[in-house]
């Protein structure tokens, strides 16, 4: 059976009696997979500590609300008799986040129309997509990048100094030119010297970080600057442990974000919201098949903005790739290869209801000595 959102209902045989549910409430509360208690009137009466998480809310908050507007789906296309999965179903979590799960539900026999739900968040497979066809990308940016800054930059400074030595012994008219020579000789090395950023290739020394911390930094560098008649607001979570990042690369990364947000709104919104979350569950899979890196810190810089042309969406993280008319196309690739330095991945969506554009960051956590 089809479902909104493209998942697939399959019937299967329940290996837990109902009768048994009551006495395992524990065991069900301490699971790390998500659990809501469903009642006849699709209305959450329980939820576990894993569902509280994956929602964003507190207990308090989920309880006696519709499932619908926990997960966007009100279930009523699914039997309320007979146990069931749906895979690969995209459901709508509070605050518009988009996300694929697997849904397992089963009914509770002595409580007509009460059921059991349990959602298994399934990773984003674009993102490991995108994060290996940007790995190559950004590779082969290193060479042309080191190649370029070689044969380029300096030839580049002596057509500026011949261009100032000329412009002391000619007329108005010509100096007008010379004049000219040097701004395009300074556009194009300050061009060269953003790509300069990709030749780096040293180990960054990663280190505890208060993201808070940093964001704040950034927020004031941003309204002190290219957003100063812009409204940037803060939704932190204030119990997030400290991130494991480089202190600089994090300021740059953040910077760049804002940057890119303000010159999206140009003529369209003027609020962007800075967010931090923990997401449990959010990992990467190491080179080499040598397991997985816990990714739980999730930042998010959003914005009111118009979004990215669809044409671009999947190449908007390699160099070169923009769509404004001044832009070089080099901002978010570099932001995607510090991230990638630090061990994090980023990611691009179109969110809620008006849609908003989000760029979420998800980094390690520094471990606890």
């Amino acid at each position: 059976m089809a479902l909104p959102g493209g998942g697939l209902i399959r019937l299967v045989h329940s290996a837990t009696p109902a009768s048994d549910i009551p006495e395992c409430a524990e065991q069900i509360a301490a699971m790390p997979t998500p659990v809501l208690l469903i009642d006849g009137q699709g209305l959450v009466r329980d939820v576990n500590s894993a569902g509280e998480t994956l929602l964003n809310l507190g207990r308090g908050a989920i309880v006696g609300r519709g499932v619908e507007a926990m997960i966007g789906h009100p279930l009523t296309a699914m039997p309320l008799d007979a146990p069931f999965a749906a895979y690969d179903l995209e459901v709508v979590l509070p605050v518009g986040r988009h996300q694929r799960v697997d849904l397992m539900v089963g009914p509770i026999s002595d409580r007509t129309g009460w059921r059991v739900l349990t959602v298994h968040a399934l990773p984003p497979a674009h993102l490991a997509g995108r994060r290996g066809d940007r790995e190559g990308g950004t590779l082969s940016a290193i060479g042309a990048a080191a190649m370029l800054a070689h044969e380029i930059k300096n030839p580049l400074s002596g057509i500026r100094g011949a261009a100032q030595l000329l412009e002391a012994s000619v007329d108005d008219d010509t100096r007008d030119l010379t004049r000219l020579i040097r701004d395009e000789v300074d556009r194009v090395a300050a061009l060269i010297d953003r790509m300069e950023g990709f030749t780096d290739t040293r180990q960054l020394e990663l280190e505890p970080q208060n993201i808070h911390a940093l964001l704040g930094h950034a927020r004031e560098v941003a309204l002190r600057g290219f957003a100063r008649d812009l409204v940037i607001r803060e939704i932190y979570d204030p119990s997030l442990p400290a991130v494991l990042g480089h202190r600089d690369s994090l300021i740059q990364i953040l910077i760049n974000l804002i940057k890119n947000a303000a010159e999206a709104m140009k003529d369209q919104g003027n609020v962007i919201e800075l967010r931090t979350a923990y997401r449990h569950g959010m990992s990467v899979h190491l080179r080499g098949g040598d397991g997985k890196r816990s990714l739980p810190i999730e930042v998010c810089v959003v914005d009111e903005g118009p979004g990215a042309p669809e044409e671009i969406v999947d190449h908007m993280f390699e160099p070169f790739v923009t769509s404004k008319r001044s832009g070089g196309g080099l901002g978010l690739a570099l932001v995607a290869k510090l991230v990638a330095d630090q061990g994090g991945i980023i990611e691009y969506a179109r969110e809620g209801n008006p849609p908003r554009t989000t760029f979420r960051l998800l980094l390690p956590r520094a471990m606890q000595a």
